[in-house]
């Protein structure tokens, strides 16, 4: 029986380190990093993710601001909020939280963040840093699995990657995280023979959205797997993009749905706020 990676307890210990770092910040530089969170809206699930976000950020130490405008908002004036967010030098983080109403661009708004604040890490400079190898703001939720499979003691170097699924959100920085750690990456898609390939993972990170997509059986034994999926059932059981209970009798580790990486993304966004405001990577 595969050993679970407990997302709740790495989060935790991600945010107890941040938040040591706060306080000697505040102690020696007194500066507080400031976090800014644009909602735009009454998304439920939006409302639900900002509330986590902004908790998470009270309990770091860090200043956080929620603007929050109707979904009536136009484009300029969106634009207008984030400009003046780039120039505030309180906030050293901006997000801006998905999805926008459909009559906003939501990459020109994006890339409108500066990129020194954009810890979602979706500017397209940051995308650029991260496939050039440089330093930068990473997304989250990659950033975050990297940190599951090092609590996890799983070294990527040497091992056979697999990512299923090919977003820029997740799929393509954790291929290229994976492969910056010395990985033989894969990236599936809707194209990609699946029980083929998820067959030979060492490291297998699912992406895609629908529930219980990836078999147990397709598992190579001894392998780690790390489901980002998250889907509710007809009967309300949320369950994530792998066949838990098969794939578990296969794996050697195994992060749970809830409770595997959704945690892991506000902790790292949390990391990436501090980051921001020292300047450092």
């Amino acid at each position: 029986m595969a050993q679970l990676i407990d997302g709740k307890a790495i989060a935790a210990q991600v945010r107890a380190e941040v938040k040591a770092d706060v306080e000697r910040l505040k102690a020696e530089r007194g500066l507080v990093p400031g976090l800014a969170v644009v909602r735009v809206g009454e998304d439920p699930a939006s409302k639900v993710y900002v509330t986590g976000k902004k908790k998470a950020a009270g309990e770091v130490g860090f200043n956080s601001w929620e603007h929050h405008r109707d979904a009536s908002i136009t484009q300029d004036e969106l634009l207008a909020l984030v400009r003046q967010l780039n120039e505030d030098p309180a906030v050293h983080g901006i997000l801006v939280q998905l999805p926008l109403p459909k009559h906003i661009d939501a990459e020109l708004v994006i890339s409108t963040v500066k990129p020194e604040k954009d810890v979602d890490g979706f500017h397209p400079i940051s995308a650029g840093n991260l496939s050039l190898g440089r330093p930068g703001l990473r997304p989250c939720t990659p950033f975050g699995v990297m940190r599951l499979l090092k609590e996890a003691g799983c070294n990527p170097a040497g091992k056979r990657a697999v990512v299923v699924g090919r977003s820029n959100i997740v799929g393509k920085p954790m291929a290229l995280m994976l492969l910056q750690a010395d990985a033989t990456v894969t990236i599936c898609h809707r194209k990609s023979d699946l029980p083929r390939e998820v067959g030979m993972a060492d490291i297998l990170v699912v992406a895609v959205g629908v529930a219980e997509l990836v078999k147990g059986e397709w598992i190579k034994p001894g392998a780690v797997v790390i489901d980002v999926g998250m889907n509710r059932k007809a009967d309300g059981k949320l369950v994530g993009d792998v066949e838990f209970q098969a794939a578990s009798e296969r794996a050697s580790a195994i992060t749970p749905v809830p409770g595997g990486v959704g945690p892991m993304t506000i902790a790292m966004l949390m990391r990436n706020t501090f980051i921001a405001a020292t300047g450092g990577v």
